[in-house]
């Protein structure tokens, strides 16, 4: 793939950083600066993160974070990323192409509240387990922690760091998502809301 490709590819993959922050928004699994989104390329030595406190209807690719990868480690600038940069850290130390999304929906927090494991959830409708891997809830951690960054890297990898499901939810909190685009990341996280919204209203 030519120079001119991968950086028109980057570009797409940026600019629908700050599209899926506004669906997320527009659906109310998001207040206006809840939320965030990190991207990472193959072969690149760039993660790009949301910025914090930052309303994410107006993220555009100008305000997107950029922080260098030197040596297997971040390289952290006077911009603010994400409180979630820990979490998003983790899920992307591998060199490849993937996007990282976390989002608060409501039904997906609502069935964790009531106390039901989203992976056994998932078990129920086949075609959602399909598409989208569901692992178990990560327990109730402060939000921004270090805790619930390890937490949520445990519960989606296995020893070998190899990711075993694209979305969890974390208790009273949220969910996170993996996916090779922005918005297969989104969809991970919509399929589940899909289902946990059919399973509270079927109770």
């Amino acid at each position: 793939m030519s120079e001119n490709c991968i950086q028109s590819r980057r570009l797409l993959m940026i600019t629908a950083i700050g599209d899926v922050m506004r669906e997320a928004y527009k659906r109310r699994w998001i207040t206006t600066r809840d939320g965030n989104c990190s991207m990472r390329q193959r072969g690149r030595d760039t993660l790009y993160i949301t910025p914090s406190g930052t309303r994410k209807t107006t993220i555009i690719p100008e305000t997107v974070v950029r922080l260098p990868i030197f040596e297997s480690k971040l390289v952290l600038s006077d911009k603010r990323p994400s409180g979630e940069l820990e979490m998003h850290w983790l899920l992307q130390q591998e060199d490849k192409t993937q996007c990282v999304l976390h989002l608060h929906p409501t039904y997906i927090v609502a069935t964790m509240m009531a106390g039901h494991d989203l992976h056994d959830v998932a078990k129920e409708f086949p075609e959602v387990y399909r598409y989208t891997r569901v692992g178990h809830n990560v327990p109730k951690l402060p939000a921004v922690s270090a805790e619930l960054a390890s937490s949520t890297y445990f519960q989606m990898t296995d020893p070998s760091g190899a990711l075993i499901c694209d979305v969890v939810g974390q208790a009273n909190h949220g969910a996170t998502s993996v996916g090779k685009h922005p918005w297969d990341a989104f969809e991970h996280i919509e399929r589940l809301e899909h289902i946990c919204e059919i399973f509270l209203k079927s109770r």
